[in-house]
């Protein structure tokens, strides 16, 4: 199997574009970073040896802003294989807990076992900034974390630098000791993230309370030297060279989420209900009325999937009885729908 051609930045750029709403920074930082990441696999594969470095990246930003789904829109992209894994569930060696080495067994079976295929994909760990180790007793009153933060930022320096760890074939069985098989982390690109949201202020928010209505502030610029003291290891922060932070989406890029994209959510349930013969409208009214809650709740993109859900789910039972009709969804339906919702159950995918 020959190489894939090497896309360039424009090009994942112009990929990515039409599935991620804003972030234009974000988007432009990880398409240089996987053009990088591209470059290094194919000097490798000539010479054996390649002195670009890894351009493994820590995304920053609120929840629902979009770092998973840029991930995984890239790995799309580059035709590799991919898996979230969330930090908090991983230990240091020795403790009860996942092995950091499971991560890379979760992409093995994601690549359906095949090493070569693994060895190229790409590792998405959210929930970074739970890891941080916590000395001091933080203004937020977040003192100590959790007890083993710091050595699972020191186990998982050697997946993020590449060398070669064994991984069980079996994720549900590691603790036995048979059916292991070696993978080479060096050419697996890491996606690291996290909120740290109660590292970033934003600009402009001095007071508490009211602010202006003009919707969500650019987060202000954090820079290595906060994530340290925050509890980031400066030998994990240099694992990861590309530090790209995302903005919280206004509320007209969450309407744009819900519409634009050839996958986004409204169309998918216009194409369900036509296969039913109905023909489905969403006003703009009901669109922001969804739109309206995410930003109430500071849930943003994440939850707009369980919220139409939940605004449909009745329509849905009884589309098989209403073939032929026309139904329109307008913004008090949705009100009453969303109304008395558990925010917390629609943000858990």
């Amino acid at each position: 199997m020959g190489m894939p051609r090497i896309l360039t930045p424009r090009e994942i750029y112009e990929r990515l574009d039409p599935y991620v709403i804003g972030q234009d920074r974000a988007k432009r930082a990880v398409a240089i970073a996987a053009y990088n990441h591209q470059k290094r696999l194919a000097l490798k594969s000539r010479s054996g040896r390649s002195l670009v470095k890894k351009s493994n990246i820590l995304l920053i930003g609120p929840t629902g802003s979009g770092k998973t789904h840029i991930a995984r829109n890239l790995a799309g992209i580059l035709d590799v294989p991919f898996t979230v894994v969330d930090a908090t569930e991983y230990t240091e060696a020795g403790y009860y807990g996942k092995d950091v080495e499971v991560m890379v067994a979760d992409l093995l079976m994601r690549a359906n076992h095949d090493v070569h295929e693994a060895q190229r994909g790409i590792i998405f760990i959210d929930e970074v900034d739970k890891i941080a180790r916590r000395s001091q007793g933080a203004k937020t009153g977040a003192g100590s974390r959790d007890i083993g933060g710091e050595g699972v930022q020191q186990a998982m320096l050697k997946l993020l630098e590449g060398r070669e760890v064994f991984v069980p074939l079996n994720v549900t069985q590691h603790w036995s000791k048979h059916d292991f098989v070696p993978v080479d982390t060096s050419d697996i690109l890491f996606v690291c993230a996290g909120t740290f949201s109660d590292l970033h202020g934003y600009m402009g928010e001095r007071s508490v309370g009211f602010g202006r209505a003009a919707g969500p502030q650019r987060m202000k610029r954090i820079h290595h030297k906060e994530l340290i003291e925050y509890g980031i290891l400066a030998e994990f922060l240099g694992r990861l060279p590309v530090v790209v932070q995302l903005d919280e989406l206004t509320a007209d890029e969450l309407l744009q989420v819900l519409t634009v994209p050839p996958d986004s959510i409204i169309r998918e349930y216009t194409e369900l209900l036509a296969a039913d013969e109905i023909e489905l409208e969403f006003t703009e009214g009901a669109l922001r009325e969804i739109v309206g809650y995410a930003v109430d709740k500071k849930v943003g993109a994440r939850a707009l999937r369980g919220l139409v859900e939940e605004v449909m789910s009745e329509l849905m039972f009884e589309a098989p009885e209403r073939s032929g009709e026309t139904i329109t969804v307008d913004a008090p339906w949705v009100a009453r729908r969303l109304a008395g919702l558990d925010a917390d159950l629609i943000v858990e995918h």
